[in-house]
């Protein structure tokens, strides 16, 4: 079904939001990234983008997100996403976007590369690309380290940049995700870790932990618990301070557990169930905190409304 005032022939797809189960970091690589060793799972917030063919190109953007921050031209990454589709089909016509944002920005919850998978699925459905899953995958890499798994969505283990997947089994999993009003850049929280780190011989372990992958297996928050690791955490609240009085806050609450969501500054806290959720974000807000119940995993960058017509070689 099409929303009110969507066109005609517009295509609609969405891809949801991304915790790190355990993100460990290694050193930096000649390439600038970092080697990762991560496990991804998917959380059902989403990025909902509407692509149509324009005479120009255009973006806008809505949501319950702070939108401040987000460019509105090439350097926009769904932009990007739909010039490289282009370049790889040979296509010069223009579109429209709009993105329905609900993935904190700047919030290390994958907002932006929710936003270039969406529209990978979107544009190759809108242009009758017929890009299959493998060559999305290879140009969802060239964007951005999370992209790939915002494509294939559900639980992933990633290795190298957190571009090389391999899917896992997981049984759901309840969260209260708490936003922050301020915002952190990916690249810089590296920076700031680099730093911290400077000196001292970093490595990654060589696999993710059997009792990790178990709880994963059978669904079990209390196992799950010890192995939420964030190498991220140090360089975030040495950026953000007031990330611990959130972590703390959690805690004292009854979460399972507290954790950075990624590069920050963005917590969440880990419920034993959806009753346990919602109590957690009731008691957040008593405490002036906006919260948001999720579960994961989700699958996902998929077509919600696909084209109604054809739309043929520019």
């Amino acid at each position: 079904m099409r929303a009110s005032g969507t066109p005609d022939n517009a295509v609609v797809a969405r891809a949801p939001g991304k915790i790190n189960l355990m993100l460990r970091v290694g050193p930096p690589r000649p390439d600038g990234f970092h080697h990762l060793l991560t496990v991804f799972q998917a959380v059902d917030i989403w990025e909902t983008i509407t692509v149509a063919p324009a005479d120009e190109f255009s973006i806008t953007v809505s949501g319950d997100v702070n939108l401040g921050e987000i460019p509105l031209d090439g350097s926009n990454i769904a932009m990007k996403a739909v010039a490289a589709v282009a370049a790889r089909l040979g296509r010069t016509d223009a579109v429209s976007i709009h993105i329905d944002k609900q993935v904190p920005v700047g919030g290390g919850m994958g907002g932006g590369s929710a936003d270039a998978a969406a529209t990978l699925m979107a544009i190759n459905e809108l242009w009758s690309g017929g890009l299959s899953q493998v060559a999305l995958l290879e140009i969802a890499a060239s964007l951005g380290s999370d992209v790939p798994f915002l494509l294939e969505g559900g639980t992933a283990v990633g290795r190298k940049r957190g571009d090389e997947l391999k899917l896992l089994h997981s049984l759901k999993f309840h969260w209260v995700v708490v936003p922050s009003p301020h915002h952190l850049a990916t690249p810089e929280v590296y920076r700031r870790l680099d730093e911290i780190r400077e000196g001292i011989d970093v490595s990654l372990p060589g696999k993710i932990p059997s009792r990790l992958l178990d709880a994963l297996y059978i669904g079990e928050p209390d196992i799950l618990t010890p192995h939420l690791i964030n190498d991220m955490t140090p360089a975030a609240i040495a950026l953000y301070p007031e990330i611990v009085d959130t972590l703390e806050m959690g805690l004292a609450i009854g979460a399972r557990a507290a954790m950075v969501s990624g590069s920050g500054p963005t917590c969440v806290f880990l419920a034993t169930d959806s009753a346990h959720a919602q109590s957690l974000v009731a008691l957040c807000q008593e405490r002036g905190h906006h919260a948001v119940a999720v579960s994961s995993p989700v699958r996902g960058a998929h077509l919600v409304s696909p084209r109604s017509g054809p739309s043929g070689p520019g």
